[in-house]
């Protein structure tokens, strides 16, 4: 049963012709993505403290944002989650995920280093994880000069930054350097096959759509030779034991429902704490849009709670 808050806004996108996204360039995409937040998303709550930095990238300096939240003490070494904004790799910014940077961290007690990583098309895949693991090994060298407790970092992200988050994560294994404490995934693309039954069943209606989808990978991974490369699809990694514990949120009327679910599956099957809920009733991208669905804020309390417990404990 779709949450009537969650019907309202998509009958209201619908009777305002908002256009889909796969009928834009990237470049009108990423505006209008941009522009929405004034009307989806809560006002940006005061920090503790917020710096714009750059990482040491592979093909340049990667832009950061650091938020520290309220009441943390200037000195204190903070356990810190590296975040990576959602957007299909295409589209999204240190800006659009920024309130929910903001949330998090003052909820979570946690800092939070928010990663600007190259978009396709300009810059196709591996461009973005590439970038996403230059930002984890950067934060993690710096650590003490940012205050950030480097044996308590997470990754986190939702949507293309849930994949990123996730494929971060296995690279950070393999690396044997860059010990990581947990991972929040929340609606995590992560096979880019799209064959899940989910993908079906909600393809059409619930904003995020099966041609938007192939518009979004189609930009970042134009040859499909290479959604088999677990840097695109995590989930078809042969091996995915020891990893950090992780979050898997997903949203019952997403098409990734069913590949988030799977993925907390695999998890689990080798040998990882990993906790799956789905808000059953909302759609894809709602955990941005606490200023019209009620139920984002509660799933942003809980990533938050979640993030506290496995960090601050």
């Amino acid at each position: 049963m779709l949450h009537p808050h969650a019907r309202a806004l998509l009958d209201l996108i619908a009777e305002r012709g908002v256009p889909p996204t796969h009928t834009l360039t990237p470049a009108e995409a990423r505006a209008i993505y941009r522009d929405r937040r004034s009307f989806t998303q809560p006002d940006p709550p005061r920090v503790g403290e917020l710096r714009e930095l750059q990482a040491d990238g592979p093909h340049g300096p990667i832009p950061l944002r650091l938020y520290r939240p309220l009441g943390s003490a200037p000195g204190e070494a903070l356990p810190a989650l590296v975040y990576y904004h959602g957007g299909g790799w295409v589209i999204g910014d240190l800006d659009t995920h920024d309130t929910l940077c903001r949330e998090l961290a003052n909820h979570s007690g946690c800092a939070v280093v928010s990663v600007d990583y190259r978009l396709a098309p300009e810059h196709r895949f591996p461009a973005a994880v590439d970038d996403s693991i230059a930002a984890l090994a950067w934060v993690h060298r710096e650590a003490a000069t940012l205050g950030i407790d480097a044996s308590r970092i997470a990754v986190g992200g939702d949507s293309a930054g849930g994949n990123l988050a996730a494929v971060v994560a296995i690279a950070a294994r393999d690396a044997g350097t860059l010990p990581l404490a947990y991972q929040l995934l929340i609606y995590p693309a992560t096979d880019q096959h799209r064959t899940a039954p989910s993908h079906q069943s909600n393809g059409q209606g619930y904003l995020l759509t099966t041609d938007t989808m192939a518009y979004f990978t189609g930009h970042y991974i134009p040859e499909p030779a290479h959604y088999a490369d677990w840097r695109a699809s995590p989930l078809l990694h042969t091996d995915l034991s020891g990893l950090p514990p992780a979050l898997v949120l997903t949203a019952g009327y997403d098409p990734l429902r069913d590949e988030g679910l799977a993925y907390a599956q695999r998890l689990t099957d080798a040998g990882n704490r990993a906790s799956h809920l789905c808000f059953e009733r909302q759609i894809h991208g709602f955990i941005l849009m606490g200023k019209v669905l009620d139920e984002a804020n509660t799933a942003v309390q809980l990533c938050a709670a979640a993030l506290r417990h496995a960090l601050r404990n």
